[in-house]
């Protein structure tokens, strides 16, 4: 194996390679600079390695899609034009990797010559994990290991598995400690979304900064913790809001949610689980697959009882990349102006609600 040396090396005579001899043509010299992007990572080419170029991908709907290069069980790359918006073409990416089974790559690349966009479809759906600037990778090839040959460990920036893997485990030990005592399965449930949502709501604005953990400090009793965060759930179910008191300017959360307030008496264990559970930053923790890490925590004699059972990461946008992104795509592709696009994403919006009222988050 080489030394991070030599792989920095061989990377940036790449980069030299491709600042003489690419224009940046996506017809013309996507697989020509794939080649040589698989050189630079040590094999003999895309082909020496297993890979293949315009691999034939049988849609759903009987057609045939043409992915620039696969990789199974490694990667798949869509390269798109010279200055090209990456952003445009996740939905594409991830239609192909849906087709491409059985032994469906892990890692998903988009590439526009310039920068590769990186995706873990096993664990963060709809955002990349990391972005690398084509002259910064012989520094920052650590994104894209899984191109070299052997198990070697990609490392990413904007990774958030693990962040959502220990805040998954911290709710559903306090469910498996509510459950164990006794308390209703259903009111259990209801508790633990009820303070999740409480958590997102906090570090994404949508409520005072450290008032859930500001709420926990003040429960010093099990009573305390009934009254008081069964308070916050009822002030964020008050559709005139809340102007005074210990909730004021906790705005009002539609839905259904926090239709029934989950009210528990919590033991010290409890809270200090939740008071933990308080310090991750929410607003990196991915939705898409936290349902299934909690279900994995709860235990299968916990997950047989209560039916616990969540949506997919791959299911969910099966749904979502169709009835959403693909549609505000389109929409946003076809404006000229802000007020065209203000206009196309208002019709949109319905399918949007409608697909977000229909996803399901517990049993």
């Amino acid at each position: 194996m080489s030394t991070a040396d030599e792989k920095s090396k061989q990377l940036a005579e790449f980069v030299t390679w491709v600042a003489t001899h690419i224009t940046g043509d996506e017809k013309g010299e996507a697989q020509v600079y794939l080649d040589r992007l698989f050189k630079a990572f040590g094999h003999g080419g895309f082909k020496e390695a297993g890979a293949t170029c315009e691999k034939r991908i049988k849609n759903d709907n009987g057609g045939t899609s043409f992915a620039d290069l696969v990789w199974k069980p490694r990667v798949v790359i869509e390269m798109k034009k010279r200055g090209a918006s990456l952003s445009k073409h996740y939905s594409q990416a991830f239609k192909y990797w849906t087709l491409l089974v059985p032994n469906r790559p892990r890692y998903a690349v988009l590439c526009n010559f310039d920068e590769f966009w990186v995706y873990d479809f096993e664990t963060q759906m709809d955002t990349p994990v990391e972005k690398v600037p084509l002259a910064d990778l012989p520094q920052r090839f650590g994104a894209l290991n899984f191109l070299y040959a052997g198990d070697v460990v990609p490392i990413f920036g904007n990774h958030n598995e693990e962040v959502t893997r220990e805040a998954a485990d911290k709710l559903a030990t306090c469910f498996n400690m509510l459950e164990k005592r006794g308390v209703d399965t259903d009111l259990a449930q209801r508790f633990i979304l009820q303070i999740l949502m409480a958590f997102f709501a906090e570090d994404i604005g949508l409520l005072e900064k450290y008032l859930v953990k500001r709420l926990l400090k003040e429960c010093e009793s099990r009573q305390d913790t009934y009254d008081i965060l069964g308070g916050l759930f009822e002030a964020m179910n008050r559709k005139e809001g809340n102007v005074g008191g210990r909730y004021k300017g906790v705005a009002y959360f539609n839905g259904g949610l926090y239709a029934h307030a989950a009210k528990i008496e919590l033991t010290v264990e409890e809270r200090v689980l939740l008071d933990e559970a308080c310090d991750f930053n929410w607003s990196k923790v991915r939705p898409e697959i936290f349902g299934t890490l909690f279900e994995h925590s709860l235990g299968s004699e916990r997950r047989h009882a209560t039916g616990a059972h969540f949506t997919t990461p791959v299911d969910i946008m099966k749904i979502v990349g169709p009835t959403i992104v693909e549609p505000w795509s389109e929409a946003i592709e076809k404006t000229k102006t802000l007020t065209e696009m203000q206009d196309s994403l208002f019709l949109t919006r319905p399918a949007a609600a409608a697909i977000s009222c229909s996803l399901p988050i517990g049993k």
